[in-house]
């Protein structure tokens, strides 16, 4: 029987290992404890994270006790690894909002996992703050060796750029290092998990925990998700792939995925969701056939990934907005309701009646924010990417009618062949 590393190494989830003796280890030693880290550099994650809670997962599901960690502390000071430059510093009220969120997130994913281990939260500003700056360097700063320092690459990288590097984000891997050391210490963890980029924190912390107690503990890298072209995964056109709803809707988020391309489509399924890798193997065999169903991978992975994230409640919602918010779809299956569940999800405004009625179309889309123009809102028209309603527009001085208007309350918009748009009409 396979265990937890051997699937992550058959998932694509395994970058680097500070040993080659952590599957075995793993197993021996079971359970095990171990620990990933996340800065709460916002107040919600994004998909880009969705790699680190994976592996976290599968440790929990495999019987073994993951200890998630957010800096508070480390927050404060900012990770320089895979960073051109220097990044804002964050307000105290900002990181505990921050905090708040990114820690409402992982219980809730991580729960929805489950698994017989309990999941023990940790936020490093508790043993940070009441710790001196005296203390920590004169007991913790004395066993990091400035060449050492130096030569790790996010470092490297840093120092020979114009912006450079400061002195306080080159102490952060000090501080990484010390929260390896103290969940060892206080807890029993013996691995670390983290993106590529933070092989030189990892092996920092190791260190520190050879030199302070004399064992061995071992770390193990998650590849960066990127797509097909070397660009990172979790960006959109709008911004980055939030996994909190405040910040991004379900709607969006399952459209997201599902606008995956065929290249990328496979590899996500491996790393995002906990599909067997036979039934993956059969889609991808599948997907050369010609009587294969476009965007049937695309589906099931927004579908798991939903799930997994925003619940069913949350699937449930997305489909149903999906299938409003089709273009093309008969407007006369819409009910009121779905028009107010589809407001969130999909782009929206209100005019007053006055800048709505009898004005041209071109005009309201770009008043009401659907179109960054006039001219563009022309151009879209003319390309005839333009329906109100049931009603194709191919005049660009057409005008919204009354007709156009679904119960005497909303225009819905068809923009292109994937958007829709609803504006709320005024008094």
């Amino acid at each position: 029987m396979k265990g937890v590393v051997d699937i992550l190494r058959a998932r694509g989830l395994v970058e680097a290992e500070t040993s080659d003796e952590i599957a075995s280890i793993v197993e021996k030693n079971k359970p095990i404890k171990l620990y990933c880290g996340f800065d709460p550099t916002a107040d919600s994650l994004h998909l880009g994270h969705m790699v680190a809670i994976m592996g976290l997962a599968w440790f929990r599901r495999y019987g073994h006790s993951p200890v998630v960690l957010v800096g508070g502390a480390t927050g404060l000071i900012g990770d320089p690894s895979g960073k051109s430059i220097e990044r804002v510093l964050l307000s105290n009220d900002d990181l505990v909002a921050n905090v708040k969120g990114i820690t409402t997130t992982l219980e809730t994913i991580l729960g929805r996992v489950g698994g017989p281990k309990e999941i023990v939260m940790v936020n490093n500003r508790d043993w940070f703050e009441p710790m001196s700056c005296i203390e920590f360097l004169r007991d913790i700063g004395k066993h990091f060796r400035v060449g050492t320092m130096i030569s790790r690459e996010s470092v490297r990288a840093r120092l020979s750029s114009e912006e450079g590097l400061s002195y306080t984000e080159f102490s952060y891997q000090l501080l990484q290092s010390y929260d390896f050391y103290h969940l060892f210490e206080k807890y029993g963890v013996t691995l670390q998990l983290g993106g590529s980029d933070q092989w030189g924190n990892i092996t920092a912390g190791i260190d520190l925990v050879r030199r302070l107690s004399g064992k061995e503990v071992f770390g193990l890298t998650f590849p960066l998700l990127v797509k097909s072209d070397g660009k990172k995964f979790g960006k959109s056109e709008s911004g980055a792939v939030w996994l909190s709803e405040s910040r991004l809707s379900v709607y969006d988020f399952y459209q997201y995925l599902y606008r995956i391309s065929d290249e990328d489509v496979l590899r996500l399924l491996k790393a995002l969701t906990f599909m067997d890798l036979e039934e993956i193997s059969d889609l991808e065999r599948c997907m050369k056939e010609t009587s294969y169903i476009p965007n049937t991978a695309q589906k099931r992975l927004a579908d798991e990934v939903t799930r997994l994230v925003h619940g069913e409640d949350g699937l449930a919602r997305a489909l149903r907005i999906t299938e409003h918010a089709m273009p093309g779809q008969e407007n006369a299956t819409l009910s009121l309701h779905a028009i107010r569940e589809m407001q969130g999800q999909v782009p929206s405004s209100t005019l007053g009646r006055h800048e709505v009625v009898g004005c041209r179309i071109c005009d309201v889309l770009a008043i009401a924010g659907f179109s960054p123009s006039r001219a563009e809102a022309r151009r879209l028209i003319k390309n005839g990417g333009v329906r109100v309603k049931d009603r194709k527009i191919i005049d660009e001085l057409d005008t919204i009618r009354e007709e156009d208007l679904f119960e005497g309350q909303f225009v819905l918009f068809s923009l292109g062949k994937k958007n829709r748009a609803i504006l709320e009409v005024g008094t």
